[in-house]
């Protein structure tokens, strides 16, 4: 089954913490919602630039991206 990495960017002098803070929210969401995978995770770019993502199967695009609204994605190669 193809994974999907689903990316929220973040800009600002608080998008360091908003990012790592987004991923807990993500992990939340996980357990909550039962989801085949439980990859999460952020990268710091710059002191002003960080996203945060959750990695998830092609079938369970639809519903996670219409609850989440992720900004964008990429497929995931593990």
């Amino acid at each position: 089954m193809k994974k999907l990495k689903l990316i929220w960017d973040f800009y600002g002098p608080d998008a360091n913490k908003t990012a790592e803070h987004q991923e807990e929210h993500l992990k939340e969401f996980i357990e909550k919602d039962g989801l085949k995978n439980n990859i999460t995770g952020f990268e710091h770019f710059a002191e002003n630039e960080s996203i945060c993502f959750m990695v998830v199967d092609e079938d369970e695009l639809i519903p996670v991206r219409d609850a989440l609204k992720p900004h964008r994605g990429e497929w995931y190669n593990e």
